[in-house]
This record gives C-alpha cells, sequence and structure tokens, in this order.
C-alpha cells in the first residue's frame, strides 16, 4: 500500500473512533462540567496517537519512534479536527518521546504564551495548549483530586512535585487549614499562583516554594515541619542541576517516601502516584501503618486502556 493511501486509511480510522467517542463522552462530561478529557490513546496498534479534548482545542501528539515521518500527525490531526469541527488554530501538534529526558514536563516547544481557563467541576485551570508537551492539566487525575478535596478540611496539606498546583486547589477548596506547594520549576511555580488567584483561593495560609524535593525535605525536616495530607506525584526520572544527582522513581521511590512519611503527623495520608509503566511497589520498605493500592478508584473512564495504565496510584496511612 502506498504510504498516502495508508495515511489515508489511518486517519479515516482515527477521526471515527474519536467522533464516536466525544458522542459518548461529551454530554455526560459537560453536565459534571468537565471541558477535559481523553478521546484516544493508540487504541488501534498502528495509529500511535493521543488525542485530548480541551474545551472546543484538540491536542494531537504522536507516540515517536524511529520510523516516524514529519508528515504523518500533521495528517491524522487534520483529519481529527475536521471531525469534530475544530478550526485549525485550535489544533496544537504534539511529539511525545519516550525516555528520562530531564524536565520533559517543562520543556518549551513554542512561545505563544497563551493559558486558557478551563473548567473543571466547580474550579478552573489555566491550559497552555500549544507551549509545552504537557498542558498544565493531567485530567487523568480529576478523580484522585477529589478524594484529597474530600479529606482536606481544617488539614495541612503538602503537595509535592506540584506542577501547576490542581491539586493544591481542590484542597484548599476543601477547607485546608494550609497548603504548601513545591516545585522546583519557576514556571510551575508562578502557574500555581495563577490557578489560586483563579479560583479566588489565594490567601497568606496557601504558600508556594520553589526548590528541588529532596532539598526541601531536608529542610523541612529540619525545622520540624508537619502535615496531615500529602500528595507526591513525581516524574519517572530527573536530573538535580546543582550536583548531577540522578532520580529513577523505580529504585528511589522507598528513599522518598520514607522522607515525606517523617514529616507526617500520626494517622497522616499522603497519596503517591507515578505514570511509571514498570513500577513494582516493595511494601516491605516502606515505614507506613497502612497501603492500599487505589488504582482502580483513581482511573476516569476516558483513561480506561486495555493497553496501558495511565497511572497508579496508592494512599498510605503513616
Amino acid at each position: 500500500m502506498e504510504t498516502s493511501e495508508k495515511y489515508q486509511d489511518q486517519a479515516r480510522m482515527l477521526a471515527n473512533r474519536v467522533k464516536k467517542r466525544f458522542k459518548h463522552l461529551y454530554k455526560r462530561f459537560t453536565k459534571q462540567n468537565l471541558e477535559v478529557f481523553r478521546l484516544y490513546d493508540w487504541d488501534i496498534p498502528e495509529i500511535r496517537a493521543v488525542v485530548d479534548w480541551y474545551a472546543g482545542h484538540l491536542v494531537v501528539g504522536e507516540y515517536s519512534r524511529k520510523q516516524s515521518t514529519p508528515d504523518w500527525l500533521p495528517f491524522m490531526g487534520k483529519a481529527v479536527a475536521q471531525a469534530l469541527d475544530v478550526p485549525p488554530a485550535n489544533l496544537h501538534l504534539k511529539i511525545r518521546k519516550a525516555g528520562v529526558k530531564d524536565g520533559a514536563r517543562y520543556h518549551r516547544i513554542n512561545t505563544k504564551n497563551q493559558k486558557i481557563p478551563m473548567w473543571e467541576r466547580d474550579l478552573q485551570f489555566l491550559v497552555n495548549p500549544s507551549d509545552y508537551v504537557d498542558t498544565g492539566l493531567f485530567s487523568d487525575h480529576r478523580e484522585t483530586r477529589m478524594m484529597v478535596r474530600q479529606m482536606a478540611r481544617d488539614k495541612d496539606f503538602l503537595n509535592l512535585y506540584c506542577y501547576t498546583g490542581a491539586f493544591t486547589c481542590y484542597a484548599a477548596k476543601g477547607g485546608a487549614a494550609s497548603t504548601l506547594s513545591v516545585d522546583r520549576a519557576e514556571t510551575a511555580i508562578t502557574w500555581v499562583k495563577e490557578n489560586m488567584t483563579l479560583n479566588n483561593l489565594s490567601a497568606p495560609c496557601h504558600t508556594q516554594i520553589q526548590m528541588d524535593t529532596f532539598a526541601f525535605l531536608k529542610k523541612a525536616l529540619r525545622l520540624k515541619q508537619r502535615y496531615d495530607l500529602a500528595v507526591v506525584d513525581p516524574p519517572s526520572y530527573s536530573t538535580t542541576r546543582m550536583d548531577n544527582r540522578h532520580f529513577d522513581i523505580a529504585k528511589d521511590y522507598p528513599f522518598l517516601l520514607n522522607q515525606v512519611f517523617k514529616l507526617m503527623r500520626p494517622g497522616g495520608t499522603v497519596f503517591f502516584s507515578t505514570n511509571h509503566q514498570n513500577f513494582s511497589m516493595a511494601e516491605n520498605q516502606l515505614d507506613a501503618a497502612d497501603i492500599q493500592e487505589i488504582t482502580e478508584q483513581t482511573i476516569p473512564e476516558d483513561y480506561v486502556s486495555a493497553k496501558k495504565q495511565i497511572h497508579r496510584c496508592w494512599r498510605i496511612i503513616c
């Protein structure tokens, strides 16, 4: 089969799949005031794409490989946009590379500097659909965020690797006594502040720190800071710029979590999540009272896939 015919067949299959999925999800999610959701994630083996809906915008990504060609993704993106009547200006194409690249979530690929507010239930979050591989909101954790909100009242909440602060906004909305959001990227901390302001949640009790997580943990332990509720959602891999220290979640999670546990008050709860596809939890290496995997409860229906789990998640009682 000629390449052009092959692309046309794939584009037609992808467009039909996405249109059918959109019809299935849109009305129900609209009733829940959910403007961001997933429509496709490599469901057809030969179509290595991911498609996300952002209130009239489409973000279409390709899981790249050596055989990838530069015209495949635009071909697929155009077909999907036409199927959902999305104008070309609202179509955003991304190349998603596998591997241990440091700082992938912050790496800039464009400079449009366009942040658009999107609703998730009764909260809004600024998304940037074009400038980074990730947009600023991971909608696969919307159910986990609701769990945090339901537990947050009168709690001191810690959000490590906070990214743009969606968990923090949920905790603050749920009545947390205080929140602290920690991320090493200035871009992320600025974004947290913007999201808090957007939701009228800014207050002296809600603070942010730009710092490497391990440096923060060392300092917080020395200062005897304590928390009742925490979220730990680290990247699979990273490298600390200051001392070139490498972090690999598969190997380093026991030390990371055990340090976090030392900051928790007795009976405190830590939500730990990873999207590392081959992660294995050795519970006997963790100094916790109770460890429960809650992955099935935290994955929304638009992310249920026979091919892979978008994330895994645990609720840990200290």
